[in-house]
């Protein structure tokens, strides 16, 4: 799970073991022109070894074929010279068991684990594309909606491991791939936890200095907004182009990270939108409590700020992005996107439609708004009447609750900070946050409110017909209309 790759160079990389330059600013490249080194072993397990593609200090990664299934894979592992050390085969093994049960599109999946030959082994998803690090390098800043787009895919990835109770720790631009074909892939969970491990103190101190949020910084317990955090600070070095914070001459980077404030985005990249810049501000305010509640309020804020500023498909806009920087041939991306996908971006890889279309479109609602005002007016002049005014936006009509097979019904509303799973009579029927009210038999009902960041909840309430209720953690009053 520590790998890249690059299609440029045919080259993949383990990750972890090879960015310890990310906490050194003049660092050079353990990668520029270095031979492909001949695999120590053939085959193991099921697997037959076709390459060996890194090695690090922990461990060597392989390309790989699960010749039962004719299924690419890569095989991660461990250097026996570190069978010994109970510390390192520990994280080898929480790495693997963290993601056992994960089937996320946004997260690399793990299909076997096993020990051989005085090894440990992981096989593992194979993906050919390119970690954000070497983007980076290559594109020196990403436009604002790409930017974007990476960042809600990494928050989906992320929502999804929270949900399970794990916490990644170790979010930085290395531990992140971006397929060929558009996809976002977050790799690494070597020093993931879950809420209620034993190992919580086993992995103070580890991570990337630069990405860590003040509460790791110090060693504090940590929870789902130290992921928050880091997100926030790959978000900001994607649109910026560089680190919110490095070391300098008078204080180190972690020193920083706990007692300065990051310079705003749009003082460094003017193009990046306010509202996107909100967002990374916030993902990366200094108290915990002052972040996003959860991953997904993170996710949702995410997918409000890109449907109104990238109306097209977000893979495909990954897949120009990467074609413009030289990772996919212009072949390779015709074959991959449709037509209609291609040639519809200014030079600012921003989605428009046909400057002819446009101008069609523009005086279609200019003159279908003329008309309308026209017959409008004219309809009150011959009426004796003038033009009626629109309902004031705020009148809403009174709630009515329909009848299922002749019983009566109402609504139940719930509200829940940071999210929580909602149970209605000992069963589960909805996750929060979520729109719409539940609609429940008239009468008494146990409802339960659960999750890992927050005190368990059980109400006894009476829905009565045509009413609305409302069952909310912490207190709130106000049902929606």
């Amino acid at each position: 799970m520590y790998y890249t790759f690059r299609v440029n160079r045919i080259l993949i990389t383990p990750l972890n073991e090879r960015r310890v330059a990310d906490t050194l600013e003049n660092s050079t490249d353990l990668n520029a022109a270095a031979p492909r080194p001949k695999p120590s072993i053939d085959r193991v397990g099921n697997y037959r070894i076709i390459d060996e593609i890194g090695a690090g200090g922990m461990a060597v990664v392989y390309k790989g074929v699960q010749e039962s299934l004719g299924r690419t894979v890569a095989i991660k592992a461990l250097k026996t010279v570190l069978t010994g050390d109970t510390s390192i085969v520990a994280r080898f093994e929480r790495e693997a068991l963290s993601v056992a049960s994960f089937r996320h599109e946004n997260i690399i999946t793990l299909y076997d684990f096993f020990k051989e030959r005085g090894a440990l082994f992981m096989v593992m998803e194979y993906v050919e594309g390119i970690d954000l690090y070497d983007l980076l390098e290559k594109a020196q800043t990403i436009p604002s909606d790409v930017a974007a787009i990476m960042a809600l895919h990494i928050a989906r990835a992320l929502e999804y491991a929270h949900f399970r109770g794990v916490i990644h720790r170790d979010v930085k631009p290395a531990n992140v791939i971006v397929s060929r074909l558009g996809e976002v892939k977050l790799t690494d969970f070597g020093i993931a936890r879950t809420e209620h491990s034993d190992l919580t103190e086993a992995g103070i101190g580890l991570g990337t200095p630069a990405y860590m949020s003040p509460e790791q910084v110090i060693g504090d317990r940590l929870d789902h907004r130290s992921d928050i955090w880091s997100l926030g600070v790959v978000t900001y070095q994607l649109i910026t182009g560089r680190k919110p914070f490095a070391d300098a001459e008078d204080r180190s980077v972690m020193q920083r990270i706990r007692l300065e404030q990051p310079i705003a985005p749009r003082e460094i990249a003017e193009s990046c939108p306010r509202d996107l810049e909100r967002i990374v501000l916030q993902c990366m305010e200094k108290r915990p409590d002052d972040r996003f509640n959860s991953t997904q309020q993170l996710v949702i804020a995410l997918e409000q700020y890109l449907a109104t500023n990238v109306p097209s498909n977000y893979r495909a806009r990954l897949v120009l992005f990467l074609k413009d920087q030289g990772v996919i041939s212009n072949d390779e991306t015709t074959a991959m996107l449709h037509p209609a996908l291609i040639g519809n971006y200014d030079q600012q890889g921003r989605p428009q439609r046909p400057r002819r279309q446009r101008r069609r479109s523009l005086l279609g609602l200019v003159g279908v708004g003329l008309l309308g005002t026209a017959v409008g007016v004219g309809a009150g002049f011959w009426g004796g009447q003038r033009p009626s005014q629109q309902p004031d936006p705020e009148v809403r009509p009174p709630l009515v609750c329909p009848e299922q097979n002749g019983k009566p019904t109402g609504h139940l509303y719930v509200r829940a900070q940071p999210w929580a799973n909602v149970e209605v009579d000992g069963k589960h029927v909805e996750t929060t946050p979520f729109a719409r009210p539940l609609v429940l038999a008239v009468g008494a009902h146990k409802v339960v409110l659960a999750s890992p960041y927050m005190k368990r909840v059980v109400k006894k309430i009476i829905i009565r017909a045509n009413e609305a209720t409302l069952i909310s953690h912490p207190e709130t009053e106000g049902v929606p209309k």
